[in-house]
């Protein structure tokens, strides 16, 4: 995010914060597609991802008086997002009839940044691989652990620094590293049959 957008959010914080509720609306327009897409990744149950949204943005509202403006509003809603999740997980546990469709797989067309858009010179075969590409990373981003999968998430699809990722995730950079690499590592064994790599090369 650039600084022009971060400023542009601390503004509308300090609106919100000086009673303006519209103000907090248009932060929840920029940002629910995104904190969607983000907990869509963690939950799995579509049915859910909705209200865990919801629930992210009704407890971000009643904790901005207590933001300090020492990170960007967005890494904040993010973390406040992740947590808020990790406790819908912990929920679903407790619930076996929930947690069953909270293993359905994600619809990748809802929740994949990397979505095939096609052209007009893309061939057939050419948008069929492309697709297939597509499915398997999504495929393997759904097998990573929950951590490589929220860091590679935050990473490659919501676009977040290493340094941001360490805020979110509340780790240590040099764990946020090893997560990603890790992560890529799974992802691009997935890819080498398709892609045809030689060994040591990631996606």
């Amino acid at each position: 995010m650039s600084a022009e957008q971060a400023d542009a959010d601390a503004a509308l914080v300090d609106r919100v914060k000086r009673g303006d509720t519209r103000a907090f609306e248009m932060l929840v327009v920029k940002y629910q597609r995104r904190i969607e897409r983000l907990i869509a990744r963690m939950v799995r149950d579509t049915d859910l991802v909705e209200d865990i949204a919801q629930e992210t943005f009704i407890r971000a509202y009643r904790a901005l008086p207590q933001f300090r403006g020492e990170s960007a509003f967005y890494t904040w809603l993010y973390r406040i997002a992740v947590n808020t999740a990790k406790k819908a997980l912990l929920e679903l546990k407790r619930d076996p009839i929930v947690t069953e469709s909270a293993l359905a797989p994600v619809d990748e067309e809802e929740t994949s940044g990397r979505q095939v858009e096609p052209t007009d010179m893309a061939t057939p075969d050419a948008l069929l691989a492309s697709k297939e590409i597509a499915a398997t990373v999504n495929a393997a981003i759904e097998s990573l652990s929950e951590d490589l999968r929220q860091a590679i998430t935050l990473r490659e699809i919501e676009g977040l620094s290493y340094e941001e990722i360490s805020e979110v995730m509340n780790c240590p950079i040099g764990t946020v590293r090893s997560r990603i690499f890790r992560a890529r590592e799974a992802i691009a064994e997935r890819l080498r049959p398709l892609l045809d790599t030689r060994d040591g090369e990631r996606w």
